[in-house]
């Protein structure tokens, strides 16, 4: 699905006529200007799976915070907007496909540790809760307790659940407010899937950090389908070789000046990969 066609950013001529004209010399930075230019980075031409692929520096990063605000989509974590960033905004221009739809969203790393340190904490909660329950274990299935009135009807049942189950099990029953506990790769796996849903446009940033391999593998085949099959179209900036073989994808080599549109295989980082794991092939046989 094609929510987005193409967008153009400032060429360095734009850009050097607008520092003329407001004649500002007081900023050491004008970021996100002279960034994109410098690769000779024009324009994007976007597919259903649109990637930006670039070392650090390159830019890919940047571009995607521009398409982002361009598009004012949902994002759960801050990111630096510089004092120019709607200045340069301003100056982007984009063609549409389809109407956009309501779930547009940009999912970045510090999105995914926010989420992982979010889960983790809830179990370090469950953890504490669960050593107060295995104590408490204890003291019902071993307690001489006798039933005086109504008012020790609770306890009663208590100790009776004890004394009726394993340790675990009693455990479980009343740790009624527990989460699966999960990995940082599951817990990174579980927040794609949670926010990418159907007829949606999603800008991924580095979606390979805290996944495995085997988990990328799953999220690129989640990606794959949900373009395919399910109306969502992706604009994604890795250096993953498992995100770059993506079926059908269109990836803009943004180490490149001027920035090409290349086949990962042609890709530098992929080149090494494919290196390294050749001198070393008998090794695997």
């Amino acid at each position: 699905m094609d929510y987005l066609k193409r967008i153009t950013f400032p060429d360095k001529e734009s850009e050097f006529d607008f520092f003329i004209e407001i004649k500002r010399t007081v900023y050491d930075s004008y970021y996100p200007f002279h960034i994109l230019s410098d690769h000779q980075f024009d324009s994007i031409d976007f597919e259903p799976i649109t990637i930006l692929y670039g070392g650090n520096g390159s830019g890919k990063t940047t571009a995607l915070n521009v398409i982002a605000e361009k598009l004012q989509v949902e994002r759960d974590s801050l990111f630096n907007r510089s004092s120019f960033f709607s200045e340069y905004i301003d100056f982007c221009e984009m063609e549409q496909g389809y109407d956009f739809p309501e779930n547009k969203r940009i999912i970045t790393s510090d999105d995914v540790f926010d989420y992982i340190l979010t889960i983790r904490n809830v179990n370090e909660g469950i953890d504490t809760k669960r050593e107060a329950l295995f104590e408490e274990y204890l003291q019902s299935k071993y307690s001489q307790f006798q039933l005086k009135s109504l008012d020790d009807y609770e306890e009663l049942k208590k100790i009776n659940q004890a004394r009726s189950r394993t340790q675990s099990k009693f455990v479980r029953k009343n740790l009624m407010d527990n989460i699966r506990e999960q990995s940082n790769g599951e817990s990174a796996f579980r927040y794609f899937v949670e926010k990418i849903e159907e007829n949606g446009l999603y800008l991924l940033d580095e979606p390979e950090n805290s996944l495995s391999p085997e988990r990328q593998l799953e999220l690129v085949k989640y990606i794959e389908d949900s373009a395919r099959f399910f109306g969502c179209q992706f604009i994604i900036a890795t250096h993953s070789p498992f995100f770059l073989a993506m079926k059908e994808a269109k990836i803009y080599d943004l180490d490149q000046n001027p920035v090409q549109v290349k086949k990962w295989t042609e890709l530098e980082n992929v080149q090494t990969y494919h290196d390294f794991f050749k001198k070393h092939e008998k090794e695997f046989e």
